[in-house]
């Protein structure tokens, strides 16, 4: 497969690469990314045949945004595909600190969560400003559910339910605004709540159905059956299928890393990268369209490349199944296991 590869989204006339270029690291994330190394990220995708963007206002408080739609604007408005997200409003604040929520001189517009009819909608005109770009091919709240909010989760998911926040979507969508909307988030469990009251497209699920991680296949299933589309993010599982001992964003216990171990090994047997397993495997499930991964420069893309085009063997995954590190029913690469 070449990341130049398309697919539809099934209910909406939105395609993606297969692979797409995920913007956080263009905020700043965890430490400074001069403009031209994000640029660089940015000429290498595209260089690839890559054109699937994502980004957020919550992304270096507006700078991923900023810098994205500089990008993109350079060239014609019908040869890529654009997302953003929804849910926080940037507010004026000159008391922003020099690093916010992992973000490294983050601008000087704090978030500030709203899920309501009226918040969607000014948090997507301030995206179209930032961006240049007056219809995003697919809008995502951005990080609604239990594992953002805790305790405060019952009080935006009304927001975004009662509240009118759905509304907004459909009203967005039906305008023509977007072509296509659903949800940003880490947890399955929440977008099939939403799957259950309001007619999502398409949601990002970072984290959750991983070569680590399959305890969402059932919904994935549900998703496949139903045509709502999963953006694979966060196919490294923050990290520790790419070598740094993190998982969720967390040391990781020892159960995972006995598991991550159990991986490398096979990997090891067969002569296979674990960053590559861990790119391909995802995109094996027929729901999934797309998987989208970070790079702070465009060395660190032609990585991510190299790993998703790699060839591996059929004998591969046949022997994870065999091992038990990989769900029984889990469809992988090729169809074979």
């Amino acid at each position: 497969m070449k990341v130049s590869d398309t697919r539809k989204l099934p209910r909406r006339a939105v395609d993606v690469t297969v692979m797409g270029l995920g913007c956080a690291q263009m905020g700043n994330l965890y430490r400074v990314t001069p403009y031209e190394e994000s640029k660089g990220a940015f000429d290498k995708a595209w260089e690839s045949g890559m054109r699937y963007f994502d980004t957020a206002p919550f992304y270096g408080y507006t700078r991923s945004e900023r810098r994205l739609g500089t990008m993109v604007t350079e060239h014609d408005r019908n040869d890529y595909t654009l997302s953003t997200k929804v849910g926080r409003v940037m507010v004026p604040d000159e008391t922003v600190g020099p690093e916010e929520d992992a973000y490294i001189t983050p601008l000087p517009f704090r978030p500030v969560y709203d899920y309501s009819y009226d918040g969607i909608l000014r948090s997507f005109e301030a995206s179209q400003q930032r961006l240049g770009v007056l219809k995003p091919d697919i809008l995502y709240v951005h990080d609604i559910g239990s594992f953002t909010h805790d305790e405060k989760h019952r009080h935006y998911w009304e927001q975004l339910t009662t509240g009118g926040g759905f509304r907004a979507l459909g009203k967005l969508r039906e305008e023509g605004s977007t072509g296509a909307v659903g949800l940003g988030v880490n947890e399955w469990e929440i977008v099939s709540d939403a799957m259950d009251v309001f007619d999502i497209d398409v949601a990002m699920l970072a984290g959750r159905y991983t070569l680590l991680e399959q305890q969402s296949l059932a919904f994935m299933n549900r998703c496949a059956e139903s045509g709502v589309a999963i953006v694979v993010a966060g196919a490294f599982n923050s990290g520790i299928l790419a070598g740094n001992r993190k998982f969720n964003y967390a040391d990781a216990p020892a159960d995972i890393l006995t598991r991550v171990d159990a991986l490398q090994g096979v990997c090891e047997e067969l002569g296979v990268s674990l960053q590559a397993a861990a790119l391909q495997f995802p995109l094996a499930h027929p729901a999934s369209v797309t998987v989208v991964s970070g790079a702070r420069n465009a060395q660190q893309l032609a990585s991510n490349i190299e790993w998703f085009e790699q060839s591996i063997p059929d004998e591969f995954w046949s022997e994870l199944h065999r091992r038990g590190l990989i769900a029984e029913g889990a469809p992988v690469p090729g169809g074979k296991a």
